[in-house]
């Protein structure tokens, strides 16, 4: 039976040509898969180096480096944080800091805290417009994952309260919404200082879905080290672009399939969207140099 693209990417992946995906995400933040099987299928998949970036949470990497010297999969400790820019929210991802250093752990934990008294508020605001939604079925969905308005959407669905869990953000919970609640407001540059003090680098993620190009030169100047190339929601054309302003700004790459194992396509992803271990190497040189 002849190979479908996906599974033809990923045999060329496995057998001559080993690739790297640094955005994965685990049931430590909004993944339906624990560490052990992220970097299970991350193996089936043929990528040689992986990181998991869980939402403020480095919690799945002690298991996931256990599996991965078992499978032969390099990970590379990692993390998405939530920056505010003129009121906008931008992820960054963050990548080979000490994910053990105390100052970050600390940040991390009061980040997570924030995150359940902001979905205990955007609740309250739900129950205040007669949609009854527990605070209890929130948190069976998140686990032991950070609280995060995924979890708010999928026990929307799961209670019945709405017909498709994208329903939840264009009706309720979304920005503008009457139910939204803003995240805590860290700053880019309190970001980015944050990880480098734990012996780390920063980068932009997925700049394609938001973020203007007036804000990436701020952001740039506050000290990102590098932007997320590689994306599903960059085409060709888009990812050319960012290695543009990487050249011209002396930035690193990077780049992942940002897989969560239960989202829609998400089995199309894994594998397909990649970039070569030269890239960690880059990483490593800029650090280590």
């Amino acid at each position: 039976m002849a190979e479908t693209g996906n599974e033809l990417t990923k045999h060329i992946n496995q057998s001559n040509n080993p690739r790297a995906d640094l955005h994965l995400h685990t049931t430590y933040s909004d993944g339906a898969l624990s560490p052990e099987k992220i970097v299970q299928r991350a193996q089936s998949a043929g990528l040689t180096i992986i990181s998991i970036t869980d939402h403020d949470n480095v919690g799945a990497l002690d298991e996931a480096i256990e599996a991965g010297k078992k499978l032969g999969v390099e990970i590379v400790p990692g993390v998405e944080l939530s920056v505010t820019l003129n009121e906008k929210d931008i992820h960054l991802l963050a990548y080979f800091f000490d994910y053990k250093n105390q100052k970050l752990q600390d940040y991390l934990a009061f980040f997570r805290y924030e995150r359940l008294k902001r979905a205990e508020r955007i609740v309250q605001k739900l129950n205040d417009i007669h949609i009854s939604l527990d605070m209890d079925a929130v948190l069976n969905q998140a686990g032991i994952g950070s609280v995060g308005r995924p979890h708010i959407a999928s026990a929307l669905l799961e209670e019945g309260l709405i017909d498709t869990y994208h329903e939840a953000f264009m009706k309720y919970i979304g920005v503008g919404a009457p139910a939204y609640e803003k995240k805590y407001q860290l700053s880019p540059n309190e970001a980015t200082q944050l990880i480098a003090q734990a012996g780390g680098l920063t980068f932009l993620a997925h700049p394609g879905k938001y973020t203007t190009e007036l804000e990436l030169s701020t952001l740039i100047q506050a000290g990102v080290d590098g932007i997320e190339v590689v994306h599903p929601s960059h085409n060709e054309a888009r990812q050319e672009f960012y290695r543009g302003v990487i050249h011209q700004y002396f930035l690193l790459e990077c780049g992942g399939s940002d897989y969560h194992g239960g989202r829609k396509n998400d089995d199309q992803v894994l594998g397909v969207y990649t970039v070569p271990l030269q890239v960690v190497e880059d990483m490593r040189t800029r650090l280590f140099s």
